[in-house]
């Protein structure tokens, strides 16, 4: 392991410390009684406290310093005093504890009393302090002069990877997810109160249902069968509505082998929910209460600014047919339209489809293309073909259509309901046709069909309506946040690329460190420079050369040499 020269400082330091007697990470209990809000919040002029965090800023000025204590509410000032902290004649654990072997980044916990400074700053008078723990890696803490901030830590690729990095020197992130949790809590909170039941159903499945999607897969070694991690929740759901439940709803992760994006992630969170005896205009009604009462509850207003746009998730929302949407943003009917129909339809738009396109797949490209990124405001896109959702139930007034609606904010679909497909019959149909578009090439349809969810139907299920949100992109909206990474703590990424490890003797070490001054530096020159022997000299050019650390360009002014 490479160290930086900071990192060999702060082990030096913590050998310094053990040296001292002092056990950089102690086990024992820290007896916190107050956290920076509570003492802003309370304040108490002369009142005694013990808190505890991250030490976040360090002024020494001779026998008094003042410094920064971050915990889990925020920043306090904090007052370290030579000699209210060393009552005796030993100076050594403000001198050489606090003055040398402390850094940034370390937890220290403290005992003190509060006072104001004169120009009116809130601050701890330290009496006390304790070592928590020894922080060895510096933290990429941004600098603030004049009002200006210097390498403020914003690359998002270091941030995902580091998000406990990203945490602790970016505090504004962790707003994003007390919203998260505030929307968890809110949507948990208005469902039980209108009486229905949070389950859990499992992630391991034998069967991946309940979606179009390709999953991930293993193998169980005991049972000796491939078991797939879920990609949705509903039949599972479904199997409790048939059970007797009346309302049931879960938030579940799951977990998709597919392509990622700004909006996706192979893992996310969906919540389902699904009541019986009711259809999908009862459910438009009781989703957009939902979602203006989580808006509500997440920040304190109905109203959220998405990029450019301001949403209002006061209910009620406009409400369009598929069919109406397409006809208005496209002039196309896809009314009564055979597929070959829809497909040249489609083609004339300059749509891209295939052959292995159902009609169903086809309706879908034309609204993802040409509808779809229209509807700004919360709007819900009703009765879609029946082609389209092998899970709902076909519209009471159209044979051709299903009751079924999704939710659009800003272009994309926020939630899913159904009048769920009740008839057995009916089901099996469907879920034979998926298999048909499946073997067909359709790599959207389903592979499997569920008979364990087929004979549940066949118990009976009554009328039910459900739905499904996507709570990942829902927090996207209600924080502004245009990146489903930003709203999960440890978003999926790619391989961090480690640097090789590269030996390097003494001599190439002494060489390397004279090429790196400039951009370029004459052979010669630097040969002479190096003050080794012809021998040494060739050996360790080589050496340099080959382990493409540095790298010899003939010009018509000489040969020089640079850094790789």
């Amino acid at each position: 392991m490479q160290l930086s020269e900071q990192e060999v400082v702060r082990r030096e330091k913590l050998t310094r410390l053990r040296e001292l007697g002092i056990n950089p990470y102690p086990a024992d209990l820290f007896p916190v009684d107050a956290n920076s809000k509570e003492i802003k919040n309370n304040f108490k002029e002369g009142k005694q406290v013990t808190i505890a965090g991250r030490l976040m800023v360090i002024n020494i000025q001779g026998k008094a310093s003042f410094g920064q204590l971050q915990d889990g509410e925020g920043r306090i000032q904090v007052y370290f005093n030579r000699d209210e902290i060393c009552l005796g004649e030993d100076k050594s654990l403000y001198n050489t504890v606090f003055k040398k072997l402390l850094d940034l980044g370390d937890f220290i916990g403290i005992t003190g009393t509060l006072f104001t400074t004169k120009v009116g700053e809130k601050t701890v008078m330290v009496k006390e302090f304790t070592l928590l723990s020894k922080s060895l890696k510096p933290l990429p803490i941004p600098k603030v002069k004049d009002g200006v901030t210097y390498d403020a830590f914003t690359d998002p690729e270091l941030r995902y990877r580091q998000r406990y990095a990203d945490l602790v020197v970016n505090p504004h992130v962790k707003e994003v997810f007390v919203k998260r949790t505030k929307l968890f809590n809110a949507m948990r909170s208005f469902f039980n109160e209108a009486g229905y039941f949070e389950v859990e159903t499992p992630i391991l499945q034998p069967i991946p249902g309940g979606a179009a999607a390709r999953p991930f897969a293993t193998h169980h070694n005991s049972l000796d069968i491939p078991l797939y991690m879920r990609i949705a929740n509903e039949l599972y759901l479904k199997r409790l509505i048939v059970g007797g439940f009346d309302g049931v709803y879960e938030f579940s992760k799951n977990f998709r082998n597919e392509g990622m994006d700004r909006t996706h992630n192979p893992e996310f969170t969906a919540m389902e929910i699904y009541v019986s005896y009711k259809d999908y205009n009862w459910m438009m009604e009781f989703a957009e209460q939902l979602l203006e009462h989580c808006a509500i509850a997440v920040n304190g207003t109905s109203v959220a600014t998405f990029g450019e746009h301001t949403i209002d998730f006061k209910a009620p929302y406009a409400r369009v047919t598929m069919t109406d949407s397409i006809k208005h943003f496209t002039g196309f009917d896809i009314t009564g339209k055979t597929e070959d129909e829809i497909r040249a339809a489609a083609i004339a738009m300059n749509i891209a489809v295939d052959e292995t396109m159902g009609k169903g797949k086809l309706i879908d490209e034309i609204f993802g293309e040409k509808c779809e990124g229209n509807y700004i405001q919360p709007t819900y896109i009703t009765d879609y073909p029946k082609e389209m959702s092998p899970l709902c139930k076909e519209h009471r007034d159209n044979p051709e259509l299903t009751e079924r609606f999704e939710l659009m904010v800003c272009g994309k679909e926020i939630a899913n309901a159904y009048s769920e497909l009740n008839d057995p019959i009916d089901q099996r149909e469907r879920f034979e046709h998926q298999l048909k578009l499946a073997q067909k090439g359709d790599d959207e349809a389903t592979e499997f069909i569920d008979h364990d969810f087929l004979r549940a139907l066949e118990y009976g299920m009554p009328p039910t309506s459900g739905m499904g949100i996507g709570m990942d992109r829902l927090i996207m909206f209600l924080t502004n946040n245009q990146s489903i990474q930003e709203v999960l703590f440890f978003p999926q990424m790619r391989p961090e690329q480690k640097a090789p490890s590269i030996e390097l003797n003494e001599e190439e070490k002494a060489v390397l460190a004279l090429i790196t001054k400039g951009e370029k530096i004459d052979l010669i020159v630097l040969k002479t420079q190096s003050g080794l022997s012809n021998k040494k000299w060739d050996k360790t050019i080589k050496g340099l050369t080959k382990k493409e650390v540095a790298k010899v360009t003939k010009t018509e002014d000489g040969l020089f040499v640079e850094v790789v």
